[in-house]
């Protein structure tokens, strides 16, 4: 494949370029103004290009420089609705029109976790502001791209050397560098890092079209999933602090989780649970 991934410098991005090259395809890969991490291990194979997507003129020039034959949208403007909900709306447009392949990364956030569990046929209904950019982001992508695959999935956790901002938050809560609790309420089903960008390779290789589940068969609620990092990080677990988030005044989603099984089955790769993939300390 000659592969662009969009958001390459992000933390799921650096990962998928990482694995992209070393399966063998031809990769490039777009940045906003923060250069690649050099401490992650980038490989010099990866041909990189800045972008804002915000701006359809820079969008059209590095299609039409990469000239791929599949796009692959990972990048987070959070809940800002220019880049999330509009920039996913402009890649789609312009990939349906150079009639290359797509797939478009989303987020179990597009629940409102009133439904639970939710597999690939249930509609979104968001309740926080990035859950409703994304939603609006899924509407577009299927509507202009039909034959785009549209991939959800949930936290995103690393390997302990490369930390994912889930994994940063533990520590820095264990360190008492940031105040907070870890919510007993919510519940998700993390995935590890390399299990979700050698799923989406495989999908982007693929014929998949439409709404497809990637996130670990475990579900955990962020204080559970939080001890599972201690633990594996060397960290003292009894320091997180634990709460509610329906004791909060803000309303977010609760019991998120994804089911995955249809997609697992259609692929070669294996989502491991964050029970398993967290079960070692790190060396």
């Amino acid at each position: 494949m000659r592969l662009l991934i969009i958001g390459g410098s992000g933390f799921l991005g650096g990962e998928l370029t990482r694995r992209a090259v070393a399966a063998g395809h031809e990769t490039s890969a777009t940045r906003t103004t923060r250069p690649p991490d050099a401490r992650r291990d980038v490989p010099a194979e990866v041909s990189w290009h800045a972008l804002d997507l915000r701006d359809p003129a820079g969008l059209t020039e590095v299609l039409a420089r990469v000239a791929p034959s599949v796009v692959v949208n990972v990048s987070s403007g959070g809940s800002d609705w220019a880049v999330t909900a509009e920039g996913a709306v402009r890649v789609a447009r312009a990939v349906a029109r150079r009639g290359c392949r797509l797939v478009h990364v989303s987020s179990d956030a597009v629940f409102s976790g009133d439904g639970g569990p939710y597999d690939e046929t249930c509609p979104p209904d968001p309740v926080t502001p990035y859950g409703a950019a994304k939603a609006a982001a899924e509407t577009g992508v299927r509507l202009l791209a039909p034959d785009a695959a549209v991939v959800r999935t949930s936290l995103i956790i690393g390997d302990g050397h490369a930390l994912s901002v889930h994994e940063r938050h533990v520590h820095d809560l264990v360190a008492g560098a940031r105040d907070g609790v870890l919510f007993t309420d919510v519940v998700r089903c993390p995935v590890q890092v390399t299990d979700l960008a050698d799923a989406l390779l495989e999908l982007a290789a693929s014929e998949a079209v439409g709404v497809r589940h990637v996130a670990g068969p475990d579900a955990l609620t962020r204080h559970e999933l939080g001890v599972l990092v201690a633990r594996r990080d060397g960290l003292d677990p009894t320091r997180l602090p634990a709460g509610r988030q329906v004791d909060g005044a803000r309303r977010g989603a609760l019991d998120v989780r994804l089911d995955s099984r249809v997609t697992r089955r259609g692929l070669r790769t294996r989502l491991r649970g964050a029970r398993e993939f967290l079960a070692e300390p790190r060396a």
